[in-house]
């Protein structure tokens, strides 16, 4: 049962399903729960490509005409920005503007609060939605397959990299009055040890129907997407926030579908 409740906590916390009424109140919530709750990130992510998988195999197999793929990019992209609610895409774009605006840190910081979105954060938007279309539209155009694969692992592997995020870096921001308050504190080797069964027993299921070959180059070029915002986090924040956490999801995902459009 608690299993349970952590699970529904992280998908109340991280999509638009509604978690209401009698459920939310057995549900409960606590900082600690939702700490927890970061072991059920990668099965947030299995929703979320499920349902962009969903939605382009559909399309992909019901519009005739050879811009197929480029629609079934497109509206498997808006699936999940309307099933998330926009949340890492937010913190993609606040990111931007605040190591754009600033290359002090206590600014960066003050700017990533600021709700607005500034020009650092629109291009950045423009172009990650943008390079995901592109690159979904060429995985769909060749491998029908392989796209949906891709949408399922892409949105799995960069929802599990935060973890690491989270277990390396301190907290950058303010505590008091953050949503992101309850990862101030590092999260537990158990926490981590479930996010990574998740990650593996969908890395798993895929290998079985793509083959293994096909997750080294996703996985490789994420995990270096990784690296570089860590070591950029690390170097100009001293740490992390909520919005670097969606900023990697974002960055991790988008490598991920280089790394599928790129696969021998």
């Amino acid at each position: 049962m608690t299993w349970l409740r952590h699970w529904l906590l992280a998908l109340q916390f991280f999509t638009r399903v509604p978690v209401t009424g009698r459920l939310a109140a057995w549900v409960g919530y606590s900082p600690a729960m939702l700490r927890a709750s970061a072991a059920h990130f990668p099965a947030i992510g299995l929703l979320v490509g499920g349902l962009a998988a969903g939605v382009a195999w559909l399309l992909l197999h019901r519009l005739p005409g050879p811009f197929a793929p480029l629609v079934a990019a497109v509206f498997s992209t808006i699936a999940t920005v309307l099933f998330t609610g926009a949340l890492h895409e937010d913190g993609l774009a606040d990111v931007a503007d605040g190591l754009g605006g600033s290359h002090d840190r206590r600014r960066s910081l003050e700017i990533m609060k600021d709700s607005r979105i500034g020009a650092f954060g629109a291009i950045a938007l423009v172009l990650a939605f943008a390079g995901k279309i592109a690159l979904l539209a060429e995985i769909g155009a060749t491998d029908a397959p392989a796209l949906v694969a891709g949408l399922v692992l892409a949105h799995v592997l960069s929802r599990a990299w935060p973890l690491l995020v989270i277990r390396w870096l301190p907290y950058a921001g303010e505590a008091d009055g953050s949503k992101a308050k309850p990862m101030a504190d590092a999260i537990g080797g158990g926490t981590l040890l479930a996010g990574a069964l998740w990650t593996v027993a969908v890395l798993a299921g895929i290998a079985g129907l793509q083959g293994a070959a096909f997750l080294v180059v996703p996985f490789v070029l994420s995990a270096l997407a990784l690296a570089v915002v860590l070591r950029l986090f690390a170097r100009r924040l001293g740490g992390f926030t909520g919005d670097c956490l969606g900023a990697t999801q974002q960055v991790c995902e988008i490598a991920c579908y280089l790394g599928v459009a790129l696969r021998p």
